[in-house]
Formats: C-alpha cells, structure tokens, sequence
C-alpha cells in the first residue's frame, strides 16, 4: 500500500499479515496502521527488509508476527532459538531507530498441509510462542498472544478460525483486530 503518512505501527509479518490487509485494508486505514506482509517469507527475510519496511517509514510502533514459514522449512530447517535470534535484531533494530516493538504470538497452527512431515508441530509453536513472550516481558515489549484465544484443545486453530490449518478466515482477523487494538491502547497509555 502507498502511505501519504507516517503510520502509527507498521504490521510485519508473512502472508497472515499479507492476507489481513488484503481482507481488511479498512482495519489498516481506519487506524493509520502499514501492512507489510509478504507470503512464504521467514524471519530472516523479514529481518533483511526491515530497514525498507519498517525503518524508512518512521511508525511509533511494530508490530511483528512471524515464525511459521520457519516452521514449516520454506528457507532450510532452522532451530527454533534462531527464530527468536532474528525477532531479537528486529527488536533492536526497531528500538535503535526510535520505534516501540510489540511482539505477537504465532497463531495456532498443529500442521502444515503442503509439508506433511510436518504434521504434529502443535507443541513446537507453543514452546516458541513462551520463549518469545519471555524474552518480551524481560526486555519491557508488549506481547500479544493470538494463540491463547484462537487454540483448539490439540493447539491447532479452532474450526472457525482456518481453512487449511495456518492460514486464517476472516473471522479470525476480526478476533486478532479485537485482541491487537486492546494491546495497543493499553501500550499507548
């Protein structure tokens, strides 16, 4: 999207965040948030355009939310403490530039359908989402925890909320719209 102002916060992310602007852009313009989701992409390359995405655009916060194209081997297997790693230099790269980070959770996702190997990662993403909202709570970052909320009993994402098991419905985004804008207000306090 072409901005005519600085955004308040920046979205960062994969094609969770991609797909959310392109089924709600009013949720983005009505609260002068950038969406800058790109589909398949992983934390490290998140990590090598946060400068052009983030940086450039000077937004008092951003939000990022990204793990699960790592999880699912797009770029390699990669441990799940390098993840965390890149996340950390956004955070730090974000806070350098005068911009406030909010760490968001995974959404819940138990497997991932075109990575059948891949199949029970239920568990791997709630250890990742602790190890993220640890490092948020020791370092003063807001967290948001999509996950809590959206889980199934086997910590995959409830019925209503997917279609193919990691990417979400509409449905979802109006609950993560919810569960982000009350973060936000009691971050901006």
């Amino acid at each position: 999207s072409v901005l005519t102002r600085r955004p308040k916060v920046v979205l960062l992310g994969d094609s969770i965040t991609q797909n959310w602007y392109t089924l709600d852009e009013k949720f983005f313009d009505e609260n002068n948030f950038a969406g800058r989701g790109i589909s398949g992409q992983t934390s490290a390359q998140l990590l090598s355009r946060f400068r052009s995405d983030v940086v450039n655009l000077h937004p008092e916060y951003v939000a990022i939310l990204v793990g699960i194209n790592d999880f699912a081997m797009n770029r390699g297997e990669i441990p799940a403490k390098d993840i965390l790693d890149n996340v950390i230099s956004m955070c730090e790269l974000a806070k350098i530039n005068g911009i406030k980070p909010i760490l968001c959770s995974l959404v819940p996702c138990r497997k991932i359908g075109w990575l059948p190997q891949r199949n029970n990662i239920a568990e791997e993403v709630i250890a990742y989402n602790g190890q993220l909202k640890d490092y948020a709570v020791r370092n003063g970052i807001p967290y948001v925890d999509y996950h809590t909320p959206m889980a199934d009993i086997d910590g995959g994402l409830k019925s209503q909320y997917n279609y193919d098991e990691v990417h979400v419905t509409v449905q979802a985004y109006r609950k993560m719209e919810e569960i982000f804008l009350k973060k936000l207000s009691l971050t901006h306090q």
